[in-house]
């Protein structure tokens, strides 16, 4: 068959026209007979059995039943008149019933003659009815390519109103499988489908639609699932080994003063091994002549900063600038702070360009950019202005990627001739499946073991009625010298509610730790910037005790002598925002704690985030159960929910197909990068097809 044969646009199938076309467009997206083909059933409806009469229960399932008409009457009720049909088989009688379309219906209905029917039933006075039911004459029944099992379509209550019912989508199917007689190319390699003991395209499209029994669909739905994971990593795989064979990139070959000057003698720590291996991957990466692009992912406080600073020492041995780009002035500000002593040290250097900056700051720093006096430049998004250029820039760090677009990293490369290496850096861990599906075209990078010295945090849930005992707690650690944070949740549609919680909550603590005794710095969304970085700007110094705050801390604050994160409400908090939170304390060397105050209503995903919590400090393993929880797109923040529009795999559940998938078409490019092995030549029509109709960019962000 002409594959251009299934672009043809939905208007020209028969059944269909321009209204219904409208329609199926705007509610379904579905523009062409290839969209209608990919639109997979939710479920199916199991229609392989039939009841007779007297073996009705009353219950909600839904029930098919073979008899004929015996009677039609009208009956008045209270509202209106009802269309009361019996219905009879060789066991008992029913009561067929319509409320509305009597007219249509009575003129239709043929009496005597076998129909099946199926529909939910309700028991009144010792007999069943059926109201509504879907109907069918026998002889059609026997005919049609509906199978046993009965697909339902996704549908919208705008396409049911306008009669564009589950009956009408199954047989506008039946229509379009007539039309191409069920001839669809193969899209696998021949090796795949044996390898794997797939079915073949025609079998699993005529499974997934019209399944002959459950054993069928599920071998269709394996197909299906592994083909559209497979091309999603194919595509993944090749933009990956295109870039690194087109993009060239600067060879840093020079390790030199400023590398090893550091390492020894200005090093504050001995390093873990997992930054010592991630080290030498970025390292090897910089010596190539490709471009590095890496995601270098490690739980909070496990020393990526120590790492992207010896990156960009490489850059500097080399001639070349770099910059580092965080999404918060105050991320970028802790950055720049924590670096500009070890910057001093080994004379580099380096400025810091953020919204805040001034006119003159800003024309120095532009001038010292592009004459190359200036090494290292660190800011926030003020970094993508037109006007900063840069001489050479030969390394581009990106902080928590995730709040970047993909249009504004995308400007960092501009800024060159030569693209710079892109090391992209998350401190929110991310699943491997989600990794291999949304980042499965970078090489990435795990720092998963914490400096030694560090102390596992103690997390503990409490209720609200305990709330005596935890002040108890809190006065004590101050007593020690400690400090403490209490956090309270932040939702945006509630923002004058929030604001009352948090007043609540900061007028019971100052009672509860009374000045002068105690110092309580505040920060919320409400306040001027500047008097937020005041209060912050306390804490970090030690003049409060206590910071009393929304989520604004979520990231980026630094006070390794606070030991307590107390976080009220934590119900409403996601799992990585609670993990994140967390995080924000055992900076230091004494012991920390995490206490998670709830009421006692929790919900059973909210038992789970908590018992997580308290159960383990990993944020892979936490971010596995968020998966699970709350899906992939959530995950990915709302700029990327887009990311994973999938048509009828899950990478959550379908994790270990995603696996097989990207394991196979691995091995496809590994002995065959161009596709041009006769073997794979359907995978290459495929892929060029679905590049072509866009269809896979949907997939990728």
């Amino acid at each position: 068959m002409n594959p251009n044969f299934l672009q043809t646009p939905i208007d020209y199938l028969k059944g269909v026209g321009p209204n219904r076309a409208d329609l199926l467009k705007k509610e379904l997206g579905i523009h062409t007979f290839q969209d209608l083909l990919n639109l997979y059933p939710n479920r199916y409806l199991d229609r392989t059995k039939y009841y007779k009469i007297t073996q009705l229960q009353q219950s909600s399932a839904e029930v098919q039943v073979i008899g004929k008409i015996t009677h039609i009457k009208t009956v008045e009720q209270k509202r209106g008149k009802r269309l009361v049909a019996t219905f009879r088989d060789e066991t008992g009688v029913m009561e067929l019933v319509w409320f509305r379309g009597h007219k249509w219906i009575r003129e239709n209905l043929k009496l005597n003659t076998p129909y099946v029917v199926f529909g939910k039933t309700n028991f009144f006075n010792g007999t069943f009815s059926m109201p509504h039911p879907e109907m069918e004459l026998l002889k059609d029944h026997e005919n049609s390519l509906r199978s046993a099992m009965q697909p339902v379509y996704p549908n919208t209550e705008k396409l049911s109103k306008s009669g564009i019912t589950n009956k009408v989508i199954n047989t506008l199917l039946q229509q379009l499988f007539a039309e191409t007689k069920n001839n669809f190319a193969e899209s696998l390699s021949q090796p795949i489908l044996q390898s794997l003991k797939l079915l073949p395209k025609n079998e699993a499209l005529l499974n997934i639609h019209f399944p002959q029994n459950t054993e069928m669909l599920a071998r269709a739905q394996y197909r299906l699932k592994f083909e559209e994971l497979f091309y999603i990593q194919l595509q993944l795989l090749r933009k990956n080994m295109i870039h690194k064979a087109k993009i060239k990139g600067y060879p840093f070959v020079q390790v030199g003063d400023y590398f090893n000057t550091f390492f020894s003698k200005h090093l504050p720590f001995n390093l873990t091994e997992a930054q010592k291996r991630v080290i030498k991957e970025i390292r090897a990466d910089l010596g190539s002549n490709a471009q590095m692009n890496r995601l270098l992912q490690g739980d909070v406080g496990s020393g990526k900063t120590i790492v992207a600073f010896m990156s960009i020492l490489l850059a500097l041995d080399n001639g070349f600038q770099a910059s580092l780009m965080a999404p918060t002035e105050i991320l970028s500000v802790q950055h720049y702070n924590s670096l500009l002593e070890l910057c001093n040290k080994l004379k580099i250097s380096v400025s810091l360009l953020t919204g805040s900056s001034n006119a003159s700051q800003r024309k120095e720093i532009h001038q010292n950019l592009e004459n190359g006096e200036l090494q290292l430049l660190i800011g926030t998004h003020a970094l993508l202005e037109d006007k900063v250029k840069f001489k050479n820039l030969g390394l581009a760090i990106i902080d928590e990627q995730h709040r970047f677009g993909v249009a504004q990293r995308s400007k960092m490369w501009h800024k060159n001739k030569l693209p710079p290496h892109v090391l992209v850096m998350t401190a929110t861990p991310i699943p491997r499946t989600l990794a291999m599906s949304v980042y499965g075209d970078l090489d990435i990078s795990i720092i998963d073991e914490l400096p030694p010295g560090r102390k596992e945090i103690t997390t503990v849930h409490r209720y609200d009625a305990n709330r005596l005992k935890v002040f108890r707690f809190l006065r004590d650690e101050i007593e020690k010298g400690r400090q403490v944070y209490i956090v309270y949740p932040l939702i945006q549609e509630s923002e004058a509610l929030d604001y009352k919680d948090l007043m609540d909550g900061y007028e019971s603590i100052v009672r509860d730790f009374p000045q002068p005794k105690y110092q309580i710095s505040i920060v919320h969304g409400k306040m001027k910037a500047a008097d937020k970085d005041f209060e912050m700007d306390r804490f970090v110094r030690g003049e409060t005790q206590i910071m009393v705050a929304t989520t604004v801390i979520e990231v980026g604050v630094n006070v390794p002598n606070a030991s307590v994160m107390v976080i009220e409400s934590a119900e409403r908090f996601g799992l990585s925002q609670l993990h994140q939170l967390r995080g924000r304390v055992g900076r230091g060397a004494e012991q920390s704690y995490c206490i998670l105050m709830t009421s006692h209503k929790l919900s059973a995903d909210a038992k789970t985030r908590l018992q997580t919590m308290v159960h383990t400090s990993d944020g892979f393993e936490i971010s596995e159960v968020d998966l699970k929880l709350r899906g992939p797109g959530d995950i990915m923040g709302t700029q990327q929910s887009g990311v994973l529009n999938l048509r009828i795999a899950d990478i959550v559940k379908d994790s270990e197909i995603l696996k097989l998938a990207r394991s196979y078409a691995l091995q496809t490019l590994k002995a065959d990068p161009k596709l041009e092995q006769p073997q794979n030549q359907s995978i290459k029509q495929t892929y060029a097809e679905l590049v072509k109709f866009k269809n896979i960019w949907n997939y990728i962000s």
